[in-house]
């Protein structure tokens, strides 16, 4: 994740806005490449190129890009493969335009996330899945994901951005800390003697990840609250790569980028899973998603960009800055990838609480996961139980379901989970 800096962060609306008004900018070309090497049979990929979404006044179009990694069985990954986009779709208000579609799907992503968790978890099936979910509309990308895939871009002009977290237990300190406070236990497996092996996990269950959608068999405190990145591209372009932890385990990010380079993303693809598994062979499902982000004028094949000056990432990435002026006229020359949206939080409560204007697009007396619609005084505010002094209002939404509010709690620790078992989930 990247540091806030002291930069100005261009609204959305006046990004979008911007964008609409000039006869000059059209909706991106999107060229996309797929290639997998399987050994366990448990990679799943979800490739849904203009799908339409009705306005007041006739439809726009999006896409979807998904990349499901299964583990202990292919069951949770099918699963979230056939339902996670219906449920994300459901958790957006209709009638909204296009600059407040686009500003409701963090909150959508992480409630279809959590429902498909949840739907999945009542079948009493103990596999799971880590999930890298693309949107993109226009020019607009909103990645949401759990678990170890990951997701990068480089731009046109050169700048390489990570638009997706790592949840191996191995590397975040604070996840580490989250599943211990919840009631878990993280160590490495225990080889006898008191000699310890592996990467660290997740006890019971093994899980060396903090997040994924699944694993009922773990514990309800690997949670699948995902981290949601949300950016507005240049429109000169760029290549995305989503891709399982068979490639990142063999390949950086500038490796992946540099093998394929001038390649149509078929072929980009097929080389990146090449080059991964060519060191030590095939040990794991090993699967690339390429999608190219084009102007419309220019040919499906990206040329090599020019060699990245010292600071580009920086200077490119503009940040947040809740002083920044939001008139229009500041914003009309930059054309760079701007930051719109970033939040990791494992904690529904904040990531549900929508400020002011976004909350009025969602109603208040539906529960924010599900969707279920209730009666005022028989939903539970996310707000219950945390840490925030201020006394409650009936109307301190949002709330959720009581199924959904025991869903909430066990996330959090605060009721034991379902039941557990051993296994030897990667």
């Amino acid at each position: 994740m990247s540091t806030r800096g002291e930069h100005q962060t261009v609204p959305l609306s006046v990004l979008l806005k911007r964008e609409l008004a000039s006869e000059k900018i059209e909706d991106p070309e999107i060229v996309h490449g797929l290639a997998s090497h399987s050994k366990k049979g448990e990679d799943f990929t979800l490739l849904k190129t203009e799908c339409q979404r009705a306005l007041g006044d006739g439809f726009t179009t999006f896409s979807v890009f998904g990349l499901f990694d299964g583990h202990n069985g292919s069951a949770a990954a099918i699963y979230t493969k056939e339902n996670l986009l219906n449920n994300v779709l459901s958790a957006i208000p209709a009638d909204l335009n296009r600059d407040e579609w686009v500003a409701a799907l963090p909150r959508a992503l992480v409630a279809g996330f959590v429902k498909t968790d949840k739907d999945f978890q009542q079948r009493a099936k103990t596999s799971g899945t880590t999930v890298t979910f693309l949107i993109l509309e226009g020019w607009v990308v909103t990645v949401a994901s759990v678990g170890d895939s990951r997701c990068i871009f480089e731009s046109a002009e050169g700048g390489i951005y990570h638009l997706s977290a790592d949840h191996r237990l191995e590397c975040n300190e604070e996840e580490r800390h989250r599943i211990t406070a919840s009631g878990g236990e993280v160590g490495r497996l225990n080889a006898g003697g008191g000699a310890e092996i592996g990467p660290l996990r997740c006890w019971p269950g093994g899980l060396c990840l903090s997040r994924s959608i699944g694993d009922m068999d773990v514990g309800e405190f690997i949670v699948p609250v995902p981290y949601v990145k949300q950016v507005k591209l240049s429109t000169a372009g760029g290549r995305m790569i989503i891709s399982s932890d068979g490639v990142w385990d063999a390949l950086t990010a500038e490796e992946a980028l540099d093998c394929c380079r001038g390649m149509p993303p078929d072929a980009a693809a097929a080389q990146i899973v090449k080059e991964a598994v060519k060191p030590k062979g095939l040990r794991d499902d090993t699967t690339c998603i390429v999608v190219d982000i084009l102007p419309q004028e220019k040919p499906a094949a990206l040329p090599p960009p020019k060699k990245p000056v010292k600071g580009m990432l920086k200077a490119m990435f503009r940040k947040k800055n809740s002083g920044s002026s939001s008139q229009d006229k500041d914003y009309m020359e930059p054309d760079v990838v701007e930051e719109l949206f970033e939040e990791g939080s494992a904690w529904l409560s904040e990531r549900l609480d929508t400020k002011y204007p976004l909350c009025n697009m969602f109603k208040l007396f539906m529960c924010a996961v599900c969707q279920l619609e209730m009666k005022p005084g028989e939903g539970i505010s996310i707000h219950v139980g945390t840490s925030n002094p201020v006394k409650l209002r009936p109307w301190d939404g949002p709330f959720l379901c009581s199924s959904c509010n025991e869903k909430k709690e066990a996330m959090e620790g605060k009721r034991p989970s379902g039941n557990r078992h051993g296994s030897d989930s990667d």
